[in-house]
């Protein structure tokens, strides 16, 4: 007769162990601050969540004010303006969300090529410093390079013959004067994590591919490229979850009722609803509704990155 097989180890999470928590309860406790921190104002908040079901006034508070069911939802949808934001709120977030995966990496790119490490380092700090400064600070310095009377652009326009435009008074500019200096303020970052995966390419290969006859074309297409794939799924991945945040710190430092048609998105369009108009309720409806499509989206990227590319994140 054969032996029974001796019974097999079920995988997965240890048991709690006491002996094991006191060992790491110093780690517990330096944790201990950030937890309460991310309760007090990360999930106590969304209590009041309650407040896009309600016909929210302050003088009633939460408990009191009447419940209304789906009718905050109802009038979001059949808002006149609503669909003009969510196109505003799109267009900029995926023009943004585009250039924030292709400047850098092209940027990342060219700079691997040069051999001068001194210049190398010159640049990518230089790159690098405009994500240090604050959308206040650059709204400011903006508003003086695109003015249309003595602005730095239009001067330079002029010497070409060329009109002046009022850059952030035109509804056909301002959102792509969004799109291209938040690609200014932010490549400089997203560069640096790309440089960082390219020192991670097995240099090997390049040998391989330059006694093959590679020129550099092929050995970025075929080797580069692919090489730095998993972190630019990454950065995609964490950017799409942000699809419809369009950037609230830039445009409402930096648009005006001028453009508010082509301009205004859901975050600036929340502002004006609960602080301007004192509808808290609806604009509680509104970023509900904004989070709950974040999440969807999130999800949908980190199956499609696990599927596509078999990426994942956690």
């Amino acid at each position: 007769m054969s032996k029974p097989k001796p019974a097999m180890r079920k995988r997965g999470r240890k048991p709690f162990s006491m002996t094991a928590f006191k060992t790491q309860l110093t780690y517990h406790g330096l944790m201990l601050p950030s937890c309460i921190l991310l309760i007090l104002f990360s999930y106590v908040p969304m209590f009041g969540i309650i407040m896009a079901f309600q016909n929210f006034t302050p003088a009633e508070g939460i408990f009191r004010s009447e419940f209304v069911g789906f009718d905050n939802f109802i009038r979001l949808f059949t808002m006149d303006n609503i669909q003009q934001v969510l196109f505003n709120t799109l267009y900029i977030a995926i023009a943004k969300i585009i250039l924030d995966i292709v400047v850098p990496v092209t940027f990342a790119l060219l700079l691997n090529e040069v051999k001068n490490r001194f210049f190398v380092r010159t640049v990518q700090t230089i790159a690098y410093l405009p994500y240090f400064l604050s959308w206040v600070i650059l709204a400011g310095v903006f508003v003086e390079i695109l003015s249309p009377s003595g602005g730095l652009v239009n001067n330079i326009l002029g010497i070409f013959g060329m009109e002046p435009v009022f850059f952030l008074g035109d509804k056909k500019w301002f959102p792509n004067v969004m799109i291209i200096t938040d690609t200014w303020k932010n490549f400089g970052f997203s560069t640096i994590v790309y440089l960082a995966a390219l020192t991670s390419v097995d240099q090997s290969l390049y040998e391989a591919a330059r006694v093959d006859g590679a020129s550099y074309m092929q050995q970025m297409i075929h080797i580069t490229l692919p090489g730095i794939r998993g972190i630019v799924i990454l950065m995609t991945v964490l950017s799409i979850g942000g699809v419809l945040d369009a950037g609230f710190d830039q445009i409402f430092n930096m648009y005006n009722p001028i453009v508010y048609e082509t301009g205004d998105v859901l975050d600036t369009f929340v502002y004006r609803l609960g602080i301007k108009d004192m509808a808290f309720s609806l604009s509680t409806a509104v970023s509900l509704v904004k989070s709950v499509v974040s999440l969807i989206l999130i999800l949908i990227s980190y199956k499609l990155a696990d599927r596509f590319a078999g990426y994942k994140i956690f």
